[in-house]
């Protein structure tokens, strides 16, 4: 690299968006720190140098299935494996590469982990690239025998020393079958960088054996396990958050630094080594009257499982990983975290889901109180015009009580906007009887999901085309009112079409339903109206709402 050189980088949040340089680092920034290691560079659509990523390729799944020899229980098996890819970089403080066969005899990778517990070997990103041929043969071995592959010398990348260990990948053909695939579907290198050798701790030989462990058990078919429940995104315990290593009997023969402050935080005082970890979790927990009943399986170790254990206002999440030999446990990894902040802010995002969706309850049940107030003052008005402006107050407000009423049902501030305008339809009915009209209320096409910025203006302004359809189009005869609703990325287009009287072409009513329409489309929704009367007979309303600024949906 010449001095003055710009680097362009790309974080990996971007790596599968539009082709864009999210940043320039000059040669002389990078040599002070000021940026990234130059040479992670992310392009969609760009062949790099030696890599096999090709636009639309990206996912995990694309990966896999474009190299042409993984079926879907492959897949499903791998997004498994996957799932803990950190943690195996993490406990074997090594890179670790997953590739997968090609229909030319070749492998191609598809996962990478640095490890965070120590430095990485590998600065550019293997995904989708080739194996290298210094890596092939040993690749290859392991692929063909089904066994775990060491390097019989150091293995030197870019000046560096390293140790290469290939691990195949068995999949097993059933949850609860001994049976396994007949031939590897993957194999995992592990590249340990020798240059940093020194005399290793305990917590480092622990993790070291643990992450031994898990290999092994890749090659056997016995990890992952399918019957494990999904990993949790926000929150899930990591190594270095605290690693309690149990024996077949539930005893604790390690306990991380980590783990045994979590500990002392629920009030355990003494130490976890040669202690029954469910006898200790029992401790803690007396007098709680609520306890997960997975907790038991957890703490001794029997199964693949997750639960929150808290104590004296601390959470401690807890997951189990079950060592087994050949399918047989011979003990387990504990891992632990301290999640009882993140616990905190959900019970405080339920709090406040709930008192919103009381506050969209109780509005729901004040407006139709309103409504119900008007439609009384409306029976006992003596005047034609004041009993009809009462009754037009009354559907408006009965309208945007219907979408409250059904944001106080969900957990989010979106609704399902068919849903509500086929309630909204119902107070046609009423409008009809009141002029002595038959309508045949139509809808085609779908709304999809909205939020409530949305939601309420545009059931407002529906409900007011609709009866004005069937009050001035179709008094007094029988007819019909369609709404076609038409959906894209881009726009919601709904047009409202009756086959009544029609408008005289060009004008268009001045009253304060159409001013309200109006000021709802074009000025909340930002969108655009148009009126026109169809060949023949009727009148054809056309809304078009934009959507490109919704993310929420």
């Amino acid at each position: 690299m010449r001095a003055g050189m710009t680097v362009l980088t790309m974080p990996p949040d971007l790596r599968h968006g539009p082709p864009a340089v999210v940043r320039t680092t000059s040669l002389k920034q990078w040599r002070a720190g000021e940026s990234r290691v130059p040479t992670r560079v992310w392009i969609t659509g760009v062949r790099l140098r030696g890599s096999a990523y090709t636009r639309g390729v990206s996912t995990l799944s694309d990966l896999i299935h474009a190299q042409g020899r993984s079926s879907e229980a492959d897949v499903e098996w791998l997004h498994g494996l996957v799932g803990d890819w950190q943690l195996l970089a993490d406990l074997a403080f090594a890179d670790i590469v997953l590739w997968v066969p090609t229909t030319d005899d070749d492998f191609v990778a598809v996962a990478h982990a640095r490890p965070s517990s120590a430095a990485t070997l590998f600065y550019r990103d293997f995904v989708g690239q080739r194996i290298k041929p210094e890596w092939k043969q040993q690749v290859t071995d392991a692929f063909r025998t089904k066994e775990i592959i060491d390097t019989s010398a150091p293995d030197w990348y870019e000046e560096t020393p390293t140790r290469v260990r290939a691990v195949p990948v068995i999949r097993r053909l059933t949850v609860h079958s001994p049976n396994t695939a007949d031939e590897p579907i993957a194999v995992i290198t592990r590249h340990t960088n020798l240059s940093e050798a020194r005399t290793p701790s305990r917590q480092e030989l622990t993790f070291n054996e643990c992450a031994n462990d898990l290999f092994s058990m890749i090659a056997t078919g016995d990890f992952p396990d399918l019957g494990a429940p999904a990993a949790p995104r926000r929150g899930a315990p990591r190594a270095a958050d605290g690693l309690i290593r149990l024996d077949v009997d539930g005893t604790t023969t390690f306990a991380s630094p980590n783990a045994l402050s979590a500990f002392n935080r629920m009030g355990f005082t003494g130490e976890l080594e040669g202690q029954s970890l469910a006898t200790v979790t029992t401790g803690l927990v007396a007098g709680t009257l609520t306890v997960d009943e997975s907790l038991p399986l957890v703490v001794t170790g029997r199964a693949p499982w997750r639960t929150d254990i808290e104590a004296r206002g601390v959470t401690v999440s807890l997951r189990a990983i079950p060592i087994r030999n050949r399918g047989e446990r011979v003990g387990a990894i504990v891992l632990c975290r301290d999640v009882s902040e993140q616990r905190h802010q959900e019970r405080e995002l339920i709090t406040k889901d709930a008192t919103i969706r009381e506050i969209h309850h109780r509005v729901k049940n004040n407006l139709q109180t309103v409504a119900s107030l008007l439609r009384i003052q409306a029976r006992r008005t003596h005047s034609e015009e004041a009993r009809e402006a009462l009754s037009q107050a009354m559907r408006r407000v009965a309208a945007i009580a219907v979408v409250h009423d059904t944001l106080s049902t969900g957990l989010a501030q979106i609704v399902d906007f068919d849903d509500v305008f086929d309630r909204v339809l119902l107070l046609v009915a009423e409008v009809a009887a009141s002029h002595t009209t038959t309508v045949h209320p139509k809808k085609t096409g779908s709304f999809g999901t909205l939020p409530s910025e949305y939601a309420t203006p545009l059931a407002l302004a529906l409900t007011e085309l609709v009866t004005n359809a069937v009050e001035h189009g179709l008094a007094g005869r029988e007819g019909q009112v369609e709404i076609i609703a038409n959906r894209s990325a881009e726009s919601l287009t709904v047009k409202v079409v009756d086959n009544g009287s029609g408008l005289p072409e060009g004008k268009v009513g001045s009253g304060l339903g159409t001013q309200i329409v109006r000021t709802l489309i074009q000025g909340e929704l930002g969108g655009a109206i148009d009126w026109h009367t169809l060949m023949g007979q009727g009148t054809e309303v056309t809304i078009e709402v934009p959507l490109r600024y919704l993310t929420t949906i």
